[in-house]
């Protein structure tokens, strides 16, 4: 059972995040590279398209060779988007379809316009057995391998939790050439003799290296292959974060226990990509068992008290079944992050060390062992908008819903999928009696004025026309241009018809906002209107003072509220 460990991959580390597949598979199919993603100039030619269209960040001169685009080559035939190129061993391209052509379920998959399409694409794709076993002649689904080493574990202990350093050790190091019941007798054994350690990071350490003996690459690849494969995974619908590993979805347990009944295939790879390619079935394409989730899943809202309707809906088929559930669904999201949402105020040290991270530009943080937080630097875009998000939720007293509040899609552990696009604010946040509306930017060039200048008045503008309160707007940078302070002091749009408006924007830097942020908790008085007469003091100069003394006053009320909110 020791001999020669490997380590599957599901993800990729050139393309750790696979919420930007579909926007990367969007921009290739609108371009000249379809059918023609092979050969080192197709290469270079569709990594540099991917610079432009700013779905990747390649510093000058990073990556001259085109490995960005054979990273994203190989998720898309991966996940059974293009067609893979089929080995002369496996039969002939011909019989699948022309290489690097869109698929029928890349198709469905760019059409896939709220998250749990996206994730059901995901979840077709990593349900098909394409993963070579070690016999060379049988296949295997991890997706389906993890769920039974989850389900063997729920068994014998209660929960399918699985913590990131059992994932490392005995979750992607293994398949289902192994004894499941052993494999587990292995996760369990290591939890217990963890538990017991004084020195968990040692602990772990001596248990990767020795791990690391059956194994001939670097004893790194333990860890970095898991947080990236966990990430894969969880993209699917089927898994969440527990700390820094995973568990089951509680909603998806009788779908994964239907999956994970079949683990190995002894079927050719031709057939595993036609399965692939066409969109693989699943477990709910079948009446019955699309019957039973839905029964099991209004059983758990029942329980939960949750109130729902799904009477208008018709219920014929799997697919109208599947809708229902999938409103269900949507209904228990919503439910969730409303308790998400009511946690935030308990949470604001985390926030902060968020927004710490963002000025620095992104990057980790580790608590300890089991609890770390993170920013993935080609993902700092969407991690600001999100922060502010949770920091208006900490703050607290918002009568519209977390989710009204929010442009951006969220997976279903909070975390966000991709920043919000473009139209409208990025956080709408409503009082009682006012309304913020808050717009954030990594912009801190001085583009940033041209970038954010003109569609930061538009929307506050819009705003003001149509909410009946007073509207502040909060303009929120790493680092602010002058020419943006400029722009904002002067605060000046006209909206339709010429009505000229003197809006209420002020810009802060984060460092600014974070200073205030903290100071409320730690005085306890984290309200809404502190935010409120933050903007207003700001403004009251900015008539009498150039731009750049207005920047300098701004920071003198930032330190002297923050003075005050402390020591009240």
């Amino acid at each position: 059972m020791e001999e020669n460990i490997k380590i599957w991959l599901v993800g990729n580390t050139g393309l750790r995040n696979p919420n930007r597949i579909q926007e990367g598979l969007a921009v290739y199919a609108k371009s000249a590279f379809v059918g023609k993603l092979h050969g080192r100039d197709n290469e270079i030619g569709f990594m540099n398209l991917l610079n432009k269209e700013g779905i990747i960040q390649n510093e000058s001169g990073k990556d001259e060779s085109g490995s960005h685009a054979r990273k994203w080559r190989l998720m898309f035939a991966k996940n059974g988007y293009i067609y893979p190129q089929v080995g002369k061993k496996d039969g002939n391209q011909e019989d699948l379809g022309a290489m690097d052509e869109i698929t029928p379920l890349g198709r469905t998959f760019i059409k896939a316009y709220t998250f749990p399409a996206v994730q059901e694409c995901f979840l077709r794709a990593m349900s098909v057995e394409q993963f070579e076993m070690p016999d060379k002649t049988t296949y295997f689904s991890p997706l389906r391998w993890m769920l039974a080493i989850m389900l063997e574990l729920e068994k014998r202990t209660g929960s399918t939790e699985m913590s990131r350093i059992e994932f490392a050790l005995w979750g992607h190091t293994t398949n289902p050439s192994y004894n499941l019941s052993e494999v587990v007798d292995h996760i369990l054994d290591l939890r217990q003799r963890r538990a017991k350690a004084s020195a968990k990071r040692t602990f772990d350490k001596n248990e990767i290296k020795e791990r690391g003996k059956h194994y001939d690459k670097k004893a790194d690849n333990f860890l970095d292959y898991s947080d990236m494969n966990m990430r894969y995974l969880r993209i699917s619908g089927m898994f969440q974060r527990k700390g820094r590993g995973i568990m089951i979805v509680p909603a998806k347990h009788l779908l994964a226990k239907k999956l994970a009944k079949e683990t190995a295939t002894s079927e050719s790879l031709m057939d595993a990509y036609k399965q692939l390619c066409s969109g693989a079935p699943l477990p709910t394409d079948n009446i019955d068992v699309a019957k039973t989730l839905l029964e099991d899943l209004k059983k758990q809202m029942k329980e939960r008290h949750i109130v729902y309707d799904i009477s208008d809906l018709p219920l014929d088929t799997p697919a109208e079944i599947n809708i229902a559930r999938q409103r269900l669904e949507d209904t228990l999201a919503k439910t969730d992050e409303i308790q998400y949402a009511n946690d935030q105020c308990n949470q604001w040290q985390e926030i902060a060390d968020y927004m710490s991270l963002l000025i620095k530009g992104g990057g980790k943080l580790v608590y300890d062992e089991d609890n770390a937080i993170e920013i993935p630097k080609d993902e700092t875009p969407a991690y600001f908008e999100w922060t502010l998000w949770r920091a208006a939720l900490a703050i607290d007293h918002m009568v519209n819903k977390p989710y009204e509040v929010r442009g951006f899609r969220l997976d279903s552990d909070f975390l966000p999928v991709t920043a919000a696009g473009g139209g409208k604010g990025d956080l709408y946040c409503e009082f009682e009696d006012f309304m913020i509306l808050t717009e954030v930017t990594m912009s801190t060039s001085s583009r940033q004025e041209a970038m954010e200048g003109e569609p930061v008045r538009r929307h506050v503008s819009d705003a003001v026309l149509s909410y009946n309160k007073p509207v502040y707007g909060l303009f929120l940078a790493i680092r602010i241009d002058t020419n943006t302070a400029e722009t904002f002091r002067h605060g000046i749009w006209y909206a339709k018809g010429d009505v000229k408006q003197r809006l209420d924007i002020v810009p802060l830097s984060l460092e600014q906002f974070r200073r205030h942020f903290v100071s409320m908790f730690e005085g306890k008085q984290a309200r809404p209107e502190h935010l409120r007469d933050l903007i207003l003091q700001c403004e009251t100069e900015r008539d009498n003072l150039e731009a750049p003394a207005w920047m300098r006053y701004i920071d003198d009320v930032v330190t002297q509220r923050v003075s005050r909110l402390v020591n009240v």
